[in-house]
């Protein structure tokens, strides 16, 4: 696919999309907003996508909003930005029926934090880190970083990263429970690509069908998490996957999981 200010790389049933504004670490502004909201339609779409690798071009993840393109803005309503521009972008990565792994090279700031907790599975360079910036310049936690922050650390964690805008390092973060590994630049696409090819060759339905469960389970009670694993665990047992699941069991073998 073509686009300007990120790239929408295929391979198999794996694809990257980068962040491709280096230049600016990676700073969201307009186009690479709208555009990364129509890699994770195209994504959802492609039924030949079974994981998603999001990272960042040159020395970082993403920096978040870009502040020199809208510093010219004056009635720019940030409301209005975020309900057009990042909160669809983190609602597509929740819904998103396939697992997204944040191969996070650098830092991961403000809005591009946000993303990285939206991702299902973090994988950080050694030297990568995370900052909730919004403090600096007057502004509130956005793009669902309410939300996931006090999910994944304490709250008095969340309160001081929210507050006081410090850096949390890949190894602080890892400690934390915030990320899934830790590695060295070297050793970085290695593990991506470790964790990728497991989630190819993995039973994409079912983890569909979990990823949904774990978002539903934040805001649910006992009693409606076991009515809705009845309701899930229904529509697995229906799979092809499944079939080949127990199949694959019996015969003594690895299972060879189609994601259907």
């Amino acid at each position: 696919m073509d686009f300007k200010t990120l790239r929408y790389e295929k391979v198999g049933n794996r694809l990257t999309i980068t962040l491709n504004r280096p230049d600016v670490f990676n700073a969201f502004d307009d186009t690479l907003s709208y555009e990364f909201q129509d890699a994770l339609k195209a994504a959802k779409r492609d039924e030949e996508v079974r994981v998603i690798i999001l990272t960042g071009a040159g020395k970082a993840f993403c920096s978040g909003q870009d502040l020199k393109a809208i510093a010219g803005s004056k009635d720019r309503s940030l409301s209005d930005s975020l309900h057009k521009r990042y909160n669809p972008i983190i609602r597509a990565m929740r819904n998103m029926p396939k697992p997204i792994i944040c191969r996070m090279n650098g830092v991961a700031a403000g809005a591009g934090c946000s993303i990285a907790l939206a991702c299902d599975f973090i994988i950080a360079s050694e030297r990568a880190s995370m900052i909730e910036i919004f403090v600096n310049v007057g502004l509130v936690l956005d793009s669902g970083s309410s939300f996931f922050l006090p999910r994944v650390v304490t709250s008095a964690r969340a309160f001081e990263m929210a507050t006081m805008g410090n850096k949390v390092t890949a190894k602080q973060a890892f400690e934390w429970g915030m990320i899934n590994r830790v590695a060295s630049d070297e050793e970085l696409d290695p593990v991506v690509d470790e964790i990728a090819s497991y989630y190819e060759k993995a039973p994409t339905k079912a983890i569909a069908l979990m990823k949904k469960m774990l978002n539903k389970s934040t805001v649910s009670d006992l009693d409606t998490m076991l009515d809705y694993e009845a309701y899930c665990q229904e529509i697995a047992g229906n799979s092809e996957d499944y079939r080949e699941g127990v199949t694959a069991f019996n015969e003594k073998r690895k299972p060879d999981f189609k994601g259907k």
